[in-house]
């Protein structure tokens, strides 16, 4: 249900249940989990790219066949422990994850896409927050996340609607970073993953901390948080090390 490729410092999830639109079953989320804690904690791995088999859908969310036959189920909805929650799985990861979004992402999938740190997308893409029309509220960070995406009035229109978006206006919204062909969706993750991967990687975490934290307090605070965490790291930095990079920032710069 969950395949995992490695290219180099690259590690490719792909959630693989295809038939049930890749819905997130119990048994998926904690292979999700495990697989994520332990390529985090894989140094050969920089960079992970999170998809879903098939065009159909990235993942259409919690498995709603399961949940309708499990009394207990609907505690997965409000989980705090990344094996019952995905989206606090993918954002307990200190790597960058890019989200590959190959089709549907509804409700609880919709979540999991917001928890990545890059999106894209192919034209199959489409995203849907169904919370009100199913009659729960989501528990896995939509309500705040998406309206900081792409503000709260297109946020609203979306979660109190249950509307799809298409990829198109996904990006036009912000949402997402690229839409290409379908052919072309795992290229182009996997290229932006290379590219990723070629920074250290102990600069990729403070880097990617950096913003997220900083994100999530107000300006003044999120400037105070950069200064103080880029004044303990920039003081390791010598000469030495700029000039050693120096070269391939220029060459790098000449071919782009």
């Amino acid at each position: 249900m969950l395949l995992i490729e490695r290219q180099d410092a690259v590690a490719v999830v792909t959630l693989n249940r295809p038939e049930a639109m890749n819905a997130l079953s119990k048994a998926l989320r904690a292979a999700l989990q495990q697989a994520l804690s332990e390529l985090d904690a894989d140094p050969s791995v920089k960079v992970i790219v999170l998809t879903g088999a098939g065009e159909r859908a990235f993942t259409a969310g919690l498995d709603l066949k399961e949940l309708s036959t499990d009394p207990l189920g609907m505690g997965a909805a409000n989980a705090t422990d990344p094996s019952e929650n995905p989206a606090r799985a993918v954002l307990a990861c200190a790597k960058p994850i890019i989200g590959a979004i190959n089709g549907v992402a509804i409700t609880g999938g919709f979540e999991v896409a917001l928890a990545c740190d890059v999106l894209i997308c192919s034209t199959n893409a489409r995203f849907a927050d169904t919370h009100a029309r199913v009659g729960i509220t989501p528990g896995w960070g939509l309500s705040q996340k998406l309206s900081r995406a792409i503000g709260p009035y297109r946020a609203k229109e979306l979660s109190l609607t249950g509307n799809f978006l298409s990829a198109q206006q996904a990006y036009d919204w912000g949402l997402v970073n690229r839409v290409v062909e379908p052919a072309e969706l795992m290229p182009t993750a996997l290229r932006l993953a290379h590219e990723m991967a070629s920074i250290e990687a102990d600069m990729l975490v403070t880097y990617k901390a950096m913003i997220d934290d900083g994100y999530a307090l107000a300006m003044g605070d999120g400037l105070a948080l950069e200064h103080q965490r880029s004044v303990v790291h920039n003081a390791a930095v010598t000469p030495q090390m700029v000039e050693a990079r120096r070269a391939a920032v220029q060459a790098r710069g000449r071919t782009q």
